[in-house]
């Protein structure tokens, strides 16, 4: 195979505005190092780290979460150091796009030339090869180093999983960031057979992963959406469903619970209501949370946490295996895609504002074309 020179990309040229997007179709196409695979990008699935790093939103000069027009509040503020994940800054121009599926079209020094024409799903989470279980090594597709939203990406040939599913390239990449984020956040809340979970923000991308794997270890499930998406949500397979603006929102999910206690939330909302969710947990119950889209910083009563007994947790590098584990149940078909809409890669701009808009159930995917 003939490999072109350049190729199409969008370009983040800064923290800012929609603005600071541009595509452009000159971007060199990369040259796998040793170890390294190159993959022709049949599509990238758009997540929140997408817009947060836009928006320098993990800067801990933001304090608010993200809005319907992406803003993180006054840019004045924001501290360029802190503005990735990973508490670093980010090294410009970046291409972005965590969430890859495609086909290896070569392969560098070291990597087998018969993994070429292999259909992939990639691993975003980049470890550190002689130190694979150190989280603090660990670095992120589209963030620490370019990604999918472009023709053409590399990746180290282990991040590369080789995938048989009958599913179309834009229904794989709905999976990588958003369901291993799930499969983390419940793997680090132990649940069990028969266990009963809450799930605000069920809606979006993790939260309708966390819903259909909750489901799947045999959990009962109350998903917290706004009414026009309770529909879909209980089509997930959630056992109840609550509109979150329900009027006495706390009485109303006692009510619909079984024992008006639960044993987890998986909270990727954060906002006014966090301290609420703790209340809501029995005695020992566990809390973990991936996100904060309606805000980070948040009230919590630390009586409530260690005269319960509660346990905290975050769930952000997760484990080697993880990944592994859903790949063998994307091939089984225990889960499905949640596509909600696909975009050219020319149309970027569009994408992110209609995410920002939080009328989709699910996840938006991108084509390179």
């Amino acid at each position: 195979m003939v490999l072109p020179n350049t190729m199409t990309a969008a370009v983040l040229t800064g923290h800012g505005g929609l603005e600071k997007l541009i595509v452009r179709d000159n971007i060199p196409v990369p040259e796998p190092k040793a170890n390294e695979v190159l993959i022709n990008v049949g599509a990238c699935g758009m997540n929140n780290t997408d817009i947060n790093t836009r928006i320098g939103w993990y800067s801990k000069s933001v304090s608010n979460g993200t809005t319907s027009t992406g803003g993180s509040g006054s840019l004045d503020r924001l501290s360029e150091e802190d503005a990735t994940w990973g508490g670093a800054a980010v090294v410009f121009p970046r291409i972005q796009g965590a969430d890859v599926t495609g086909r290896i079209v070569a392969v560098g020094g070291a990597v087998s030339s018969e993994r070429v024409g292999e259909r992939v799903l990639v691993d975003p989470w980049l470890r550190d090869p002689s130190d694979p279980g150190n989280r603090n090594l660990a670095t992120y597709l589209g963030s620490e180093r370019d990604g999918g939203f472009a023709q053409y990406t590399t990746v180290p040939a282990e991040n590369a999983f080789l995938i048989n599913s009958a599913l179309t390239d834009a229904e794989l990449a709905t999976f990588p960031c958003s369901y291993s984020t799930a499969e983390h956040m419940l793997h680090r809340v132990r649940l069990n057979d028969g266990d009963k979970i809450v799930i605000p923000g069920a809606s979006g991308g993790v939260g309708s992963a966390l819903v259909q794997l909750a489901k799947s270890r045999g959990v009962w499930v109350l998903a917290i959406t706004s009414q026009a998406k309770m529909d879909a949500v209980r089509e997930l397979g959630a056992d109840e469903v609550i509109d979150r603006n329900e009027k006495d929102f706390e009485h109303q999910i006692r009510e619909r619970l079984p024992g008006g206690e639960v044993d987890a939330v998986a909270d990727v909302v954060g906002g006014t209501r966090f301290s609420m969710w703790f209340n809501l947990l029995c005695r020992g119950g566990r809390y973990v949370t991936s996100g904060a889209i309606a805000g980070p910083i948040v009230e919590l009563d630390l009586r409530t946490l260690y005269l319960k007994d509660l346990e905290m947790h975050g769930a952000t590098v997760m484990p080697v295996g993880i990944f592994e584990n859903l790949v063998s149940t994307i091939e089984k078909g225990e889960i499905r895609p949640l596509l909600a809409r696909e975009f050219s890669i020319t149309d970027i701009k569009k994408a992110q504002e209609a995410f920002l808009a939080k009328k989709h159930i699910g996840n938006f995917v991108v084509i390179p074309g």
